[in-house]
């Protein structure tokens, strides 16, 4: 029986970089950061979501060639892989405050659909969405 989906992974090039922007800028905290050899399987959780985690893994062996791994990159660092979700209750308090800790917004906050959005990257290039709960309109 499934009981839901516990890690969702991204491609980064840089492991410590991409732990930094995750626990500095976005509140993430460390869930598990294990070695064995060369690889290493490092996963954040966001405190409010306890039950998921987001590992921050490099494209290469023992999963990948190195010409797979190649082309990962690549596609991380062009923003072609799939974007990230993040909710927030205030999408333009949290732009500010992520702005400040040195997030480069590519999108500003906008309203549609009953909602605000903003756009932003990860070190590594994937992309998120960040979207404020939907306002009821009465």
């Amino acid at each position: 029986m499934s009981q839901g989906i516990g890690v969702v992974g991204l491609y980064v090039d840089d492991q410590d970089e991409a732990l930094a922007f995750y626990v500095e800028k976005l509140g993430f905290r460390v869930h598990a950061d294990v070695r064995n050899g060369a690889y290493r399987w490092l996963t954040v959780k966001h405190p409010e979501q306890p039950s998921f985690e987001l590992g921050l893994f490099t494209p290469g062996p023992p999963v990948h060639d190195e010409a797979t791994a190649q082309t990962l990159r690549a596609m991380v660092a062009k923003g072609a892989m799939p974007p990230l979700v993040l909710n927030v209750a205030d999408c333009r308090a949290a732009c500010e405050r992520m702005r400040k800790l040195g997030v480069e917004f590519t999108q500003e906050p906008m309203e549609r659909y009953d909602s605000v959005d903003a756009g932003f990257r990860d070190p590594a290039g994937n992309g998120w969405k960040m979207i404020q709960a939907r306002v009821n309109s009465a």
